[in-house]
């Protein structure tokens, strides 16, 4: 490559980069404003940098600078473009950065070593030296640094929306879809003894638990005052983990004997309040024993009142 194309691949690297930044400030403002404050200022010295190398440009070659790409470029390493790589989360974004700096800085290395002219040569040598140092930021990208109390903070509010937006609505679908089939399932298995009514009486339950549960999760809350997300995600979570926890005890039925139908279900029923205990445990903050005892209390209530019911 000419010094001009080399200046040019430049100017394209750190526009990539500025606009890389300013996009993940964007979508991490509202919930991490530390994390998106960083990114501000990253964008803001990747700008400048652009800017000194187009003044430098002009200053050597004058003429348009021509548009010249690093993923079309052979034998330069890049990172995927930001249109392209959607980290996931505050954390994910601060990696692909340092994967960024760390290649800007191979980069600017290499052609700088490369370019014949003595001012270019030490302009981009300069580059790579606040490439590699950042000296404002690199602390913060690196993720296996010390935690600042803001970024403590940020993952401390980070899990509360997960509990809010994910756990809290799956596990109301879980606990509706777990518990309250119960009732009808055993219902049906002990009027019948047959295990393919039980089956067809758990699946309706079950789906039909599902939808409701669903749709009023969804219309129950818009999220934006609560701040517990999408409410058509949160609908979604809620309605599948409904579905999900109906269908547990149901599908033993497709077992043609009654009995051990019956008794298989028992067992997956007994897992099912097991996984609402821990969960709470792990997310709610409930004692592990009061979680267990009230999920146990409340499952054998609603699977006796069944079988009284079905038995009668």
């Amino acid at each position: 490559m000419t010094d001009p194309e080399v200046l040019a691949l430049a100017i394209s690297n750190e526009d990539e980069a500025a606009k890389t930044y300013a996009g993940f400030a964007e979508s991490l403002h509202a919930d991490y404003p530390d994390t998106a404050r960083l990114f501000v200022e990253m964008a803001e010295e990747e700008t400048e940098h652009k800017e000194r190398l187009l003044a430098l440009f002009t200053e050597k070659f004058r003429g348009t600078v021509p548009v010249i790409l690093a993923r079309n470029v052979s034998g330069i390493a890049q990172e995927s473009p930001s249109w392209v790589v959607k980290p996931q989360g505050p954390q994910g974004m601060r990696n692909q950065a340092a994967k960024m700096e760390e290649a800007a800085t191979r980069f600017y290395h290499r052609a700088a070593s490369r370019i014949s002219d003595p001012a270019i040569r030490g302009v981009l040598a300069e580059l790579a030296a606040a490439e590699a140092a950042h000296e404002n930021t690199a602390s913060e990208i690196d993720p296996n640094a010390p935690p600042t109390p803001a970024r403590v903070e940020e993952t401390e509010s980070a899990r509360k929306r997960f509990v809010l937006q994910i756990i809290q609505p799956g596990l109301v679908g879980l606990m509706d879809g777990s518990v309250s089939t119960l009732a009808p399932v055993f219902a049906a298995a002990f009027a019948t003894h047959n295990s393919w009514n039980a089956f067809l009486v758990g699946m309706a339950a079950s789906l039909g638990a599902g939808i409701s549960m669903g749709f009023a999760e969804a219309l129950a809350d818009d999220g934006k005052l609560s701040g517990r997300g999408t409410p058509w995600l949160r609908g979604l979570i809620c309605g599948l983990m409904t579905v999900a926890g109906g269908i547990g005890h149901t599908i033993p039925y497709l077992i043609p004997s009654f009995w051990t139908a019956t008794a298989v279900a028992g067992v997956v029923v007994v897992a099912e309040l097991g996984t609402i205990a821990w969960i709470q445990w792990r997310y709610m903050d409930t004692p592990p024993i009061s979680a267990m005892a009230k999920v146990m209390l409340g499952g054998a209530l609603v699977l006796v009142t069944g079988i009284l019911i079905g038995s009668s």
